[in-house]
Parts: C-alpha cells; sequence; structure tokens
C-alpha cells in the first residue's frame, strides 16, 4: 500500500489515536469517471488532515500497472498491477463510459477472488460491470450511473440494479458516480469514526448535507418537466416503463379515465409536444444510450425500444441526430 498521505490544514477534528490505516484498494479502469473517483478519495484525505492521523491509506491498481486515461483525458498514475490485497482493505473498481468495452475478464477473476477470500468490494460510477462479471451480484442490492442501468440490464437480464445513489449489502458497496461517491464515503467515514468528524468532512468537501443511501439519482419527473400533474405523470412514468412494447393510448385513457383528446392537451399544455413525439424522443434517447454502451445489433437496439422494424428506427434516429445508428455505433458520430 501507498504511505498515508497526512497534509496540513488550519481545521482540526480530535480523535482517539488509530493503530493502523485503514488500507482503499481503487482499481482504476480505462476511461473511469475522474469525478467519481476524485469524488472517493479526497473525504478520506480531508479525514486525515482533519485529525492529523493516517486513518486512511489508499493505492491505485489497474490490470497490468499501466496508467490509465479517464473519460476527460487526464491520464492518472497507478501504483501496482492487481495483485494481493491488505486482509482488512476495502477495493472499489472505477470505472465510467463504455464499462462493458473496458471491463476485462482478468480484472472480474481478480474481483471474485478478493470477494471470495473475505475483502469488501465495490464499484464507482459503472464500475458494477465489472462485479456483475465476476459472478458476485445476484441477489445483492446494488447501483450504477442511471445513464449505465438500461444497458446493463441488457447484459445481465437476470440482475437487477437498484436506481439510488448508492447501496451497502454487507460487502458488497456499489454507487452511481459522481458526488454520490462522497455520499458512499462519508457513510464509511461516518461508521467507522463517528458524527463529529463526517460533519467536519463534509464542511470541508462544501457538501452541504449527508443524503441518504436510497435517494434517488435523478431529479425527478414533476421536476424536470416543472408540472405535477397527476396524470401526465403516470403516462410518462407508463411510457419509461414500456419503452419496448406497442403502446397504446386508448389502453392509457380505459386505464386513467380520461379522453385522448384530453390527453393530448395535457402533453401540449405541459410539454408543448404530443404524446407520440415525446414518446419517440424517449425511445430515441435509450436507443442511443444502448448504441454507445452495448454491442447490441442495430435491428436489435430498434426491437430493444419498441421500434417494429430497423428501416423506421434509422430514419428516425438520422432525423434527431444526424447520423445513421449503424455510423453512431461504429464511433462516428
Amino acid at each position: 500500500m501507498s504511505s498515508p498521505i497526512i497534509p496540513k490544514g488550519v481545521a482540526y477534528v480530535p480523535l482517539a489515536n488509530v493503530s493502523a490505516p485503514e488500507p482503499i484498494v481503487f482499481a482504476l479502469q480505462h476511461n473511469l469517471s475522474m469525478l467519481a473517483f476524485t469524488s472517493a478519495i479526497e473525504p478520506l484525505r480531508i479525514a486525515n488532515q482533519l485529525t492529523g492521523q493516517s486513518l486512511y491509506s489508499w493505492q491505485t491498481v489497474s490490470d497490468t500497472g499501466a496508467n490509465v486515461r479517464c473519460s476527460n483525458g487526464i491520464e492518472i498514475g497507478i501504483d501496482a498491477p492487481i495483485g494481493d490485497t491488505p486482509t482488512d482493505a476495502r477495493i472499489f473498481v472505477c470505472s465510467g463510459v463504455q464499462p462493458e468495452l473496458n471491463s476485462s475478464q482478468k480484472m472480474a477473476d481478480w474481483i471474485r477472488h478478493q470477494w471470495r477470500i473475505g475483502r469488501t468490494v465495490g464499484g464507482l460510477c459503472s464500475g458494477a460491470y465489472t462485479l456483475a462479471r465476476a459472478g458476485i451480484l445476484s441477489g445483492r442490492t446494488f447501483t450504477l450511473h442511471w445513464e449505465n442501468i438500461p444497458p446493463f440490464c441488457e447484459h445481465f437480464p437476470d440482475l437487477h440494479p437498484v436506481e439510488q445513489l448508492y447501496a451497502i449489502d454487507d460487502r458488497i458497496l456499489t454507487c452511481g458516480g459522481g458526488a454520490a461517491a462522497t455520499d458512499l464515503f462519508m457513510k464509511l467515514i461516518y461508521q467507522r469514526h463517528g458524527g463529529a468528524l463526517a460533519r467536519s468532512v463534509l464542511n470541508m468537501c462544501l457538501h452541504s448535507v449527508q443524503r441518504s443511501e436510497t435517494e434517488r439519482q435523478q431529479s425527478s419527473t414533476s421536476a424536470n418537466i416543472g408540472t405535477r400533474n397527476e396524470k401526465l405523470l403516470h403516462i410518462i412514468a407508463h411510457f419509461q416503463d414500456h419503452l419496448e412494447d406497442d403502446i397504446d393510448l386508448d389502453d392509457l385513457t380505459n386505464a386513467l379515465g380520461v379522453s385522448r383528446r384530453q390527453i393530448e392537451r395535457l402533453f401540449r399544455t405541459h410539454l408543448d409536444t404530443t404524446p407520440r413525439r415525446y414518446l419517440q424522443e424517449l425511445r430515441l434517447h435509450r436507443a442511443r444510450i444502448l448504441l454507445v454502451e452495448t454491442d447490441m445489433p442495430v435491428v436489435d437496439v430498434a426491437i430493444a425500444c419498441g421500434y417494429e422494424s430497423a428501416g423506421n428506427f434509422s430514419k428516425r434516429f438520422r432525423e434527431t441526430f444526424g447520423i445513421s445508428p449503424h455510423k453512431f455505433s461504429m464511433g462516428q458520430g
């Protein structure tokens, strides 16, 4: 493990001396989210700084020990290749965009071994892909970044992630990435060292409140569209849950007890669009995610997003994004 880092600072929190730092291992993958990584590691650094103690030590590892490049193009130095870890280590796989492409079987096998010998393991942002490939998520409560959830479910249809900030399930810890990594690590600091230190770390991070585990990653639909109209929200939720299905507005009118004209008026008044156009936007956004994050053929993406023919899907995709789905999936967008 790397030597603990104890920066000097003005603020101070008294804490009984600890016998040894808790080791944290960050297993970094190419195209990882730098925001998720730094949001996790900075609370540890600040906890050391505030107490003047080696509460935490950390180490970066990769498949081969070679440096990795974040999705923003910045390269991060690696301390060692994956290998042996301290018996009390917590190991976090840090991933980001295109996790299926960047999640290696070598690291998945290593994570599975670490789990089996008693280590606590976790995933930041889309790190759950590696945990899934390791075969340790069945029956577990876990999460990953909301944008990665649809393609993840296509890859692993028997696994069911929750859309919340972070999840702690025994020795498996996951978070949606971004600032949610701070929430997860603040929880760990609180559990080990108490509320006084946790609150001080929060203040140093300018993180105004410790968010709970089950808070949603995204703003509510009502906040996003600027209305609390229950009928409209119900229709949108139905759309989101059944994008791959043939949605019949007449069936919705019967279920809600409103006329089709009233549904059309709701969308026009609150969203300045039609139900059909709104549904198409949802489907195309889902398709764009699947084309980026999976290797699904275009025809399968079309079916998964509710299009009866690949030709119609390709036409709508090109109209919206200015490129064919075939070229977009090959990285020419």
